[in-house]
């Protein structure tokens, strides 16, 4: 790549990083060319569509999750690595609101997220099995549980960090609370499936006109 060419597209991801954490993910690409200081032709030279943009702004990002997630699954202790792998998660969530608009929004067509997604679902699900096996979980916790929970948390991740910085690990340590087997009470619904929580994160996340 040129040097011009590797400086433009340097802007171009600088600029999108903080239009990203301001805006979010649906940021239109004009807003970030005029930002970068670059035309839309140049933008597009280096990333035809949004997807492509956000998979280069986050990659790294994302990989590192990914990372946290095979090392979590690794744990001698499950509750200790489902504890370990939802701080760093939340970490993530809480610093970069860009991070946070993209993990929990189901945007389609990037790579490394979708990656992340698969690996999420896996880790959670295997570390619950594991607690569960050992009587550290309720029986009736599945996974889109727990999905669904932290979506709802995480979006709230920056606010908090915002306000008081690390008060949302408070929420999180009582959500991870209501996963203990011991004392826990029946649950009055039975359990999303995967295909109603992929509706539910959807609507959760429709702009409202």
């Amino acid at each position: 790549m040129r040097r011009d060419a590797q400086r433009n597209r340097e802007l171009v991801l600088a600029a999108a990083r903080e239009v990203y954490a301001e805006q979010g993910v649906e940021a239109p690409l004009d807003v970030i060319a005029r930002r970068a200081g670059v035309g839309n032709a140049t933008l597009y030279r280096r990333f035809p569509d949004r997807a492509a943009l956000i998979e280069a702004v986050f990659h790294a990002t994302l990989s590192a999750v990914i990372e946290a997630c095979e090392e979590a699954r690794q744990a001698e202790d499950p509750w200790a690595g489902l504890n370990g792998y939802l701080d760093r998660v939340f970490t993530v969530l809480a610093a970069d609101r860009g991070a946070n608009d993209l993990m929990t929004t189901g945007i389609q067509g990037v790579p490394t997220l979708e990656k992340l997604h698969v690996h999420n679902a896996e880790t959670f699900g295997g570390l619950l099995e594991r607690c569960r096996r050992q009587g550290l979980v309720r029986a009736d916790a599945v996974t889109e549980d727990l999905l669904l929970s932290l979506a709802a948390l995480g979006r709230t991740a920056p606010a908090l960090e915002a306000a008081v910085p690390g008060s949302w690990r408070r929420p999180l340590a009582l959500l991870v609370d209501g996963l203990r087997a011991e004392g826990a009470h029946e649950l009055p619904t039975e359990p999303l499936t995967a295909e109603q929580l992929a509706a539910a994160l959807s609507e959760m996340n429709r702009p409202r006109r």
